[in-house]
């Protein structure tokens, strides 16, 4: 599968999907990113199974600025509708596949438990 362009109007759906969605925030003018592309478009056509969107952070500026992106390249995972990974700079394309890797071997009932144990120690939050 090749990659897709992700929009303010296409990236909520996308994420949220079951499976794995990596992110590649990106410009035109940014060397980096020129040289992270073929590394991400090459593993998008090696594993199939998994979602790779781009956002061109000079076409979507208020995603960019909702992600809070402040360097770019910067690569997101989303598993199962969760953000698992977020990371600025161009990776080796042997980064890549360890990044894949570690997002398949998760075990998302656990980092849903940790979100949920962080968000009841969150400030503010209800204790019942």
């Amino acid at each position: 599968m090749s990659t897709v362009t992700l929009t303010k109007d296409t990236i909520d759906d996308t994420i949220s999907a079951d499976g794995i969605t990596l992110v590649d925030w990106w410009a035109e003018w940014c060397g980096p990113c020129k040289q992270f592309g073929p590394v991400f478009e090459a593993a998008s056509e090696q594993h199939s199974d998994i979602v790779f969107g781009k956002i061109d952070t000079e076409d979507q500026p208020e995603l960019a600025g909702a992600a809070q992106i402040s360097s770019i390249p910067t690569l997101m995972a989303f598993r199962d509708g969760v953000l698992v990974f977020s990371q600025p700079g161009a990776l080796p394309a042997a980064g890549l596949e360890q990044i894949i890797s570690a997002v398949r071997e998760l075990d998302m009932d656990d980092v849903r438990r940790q979100i949920a144990e962080q968000d009841a120690d969150a400030p503010g939050a209800q204790q019942t």
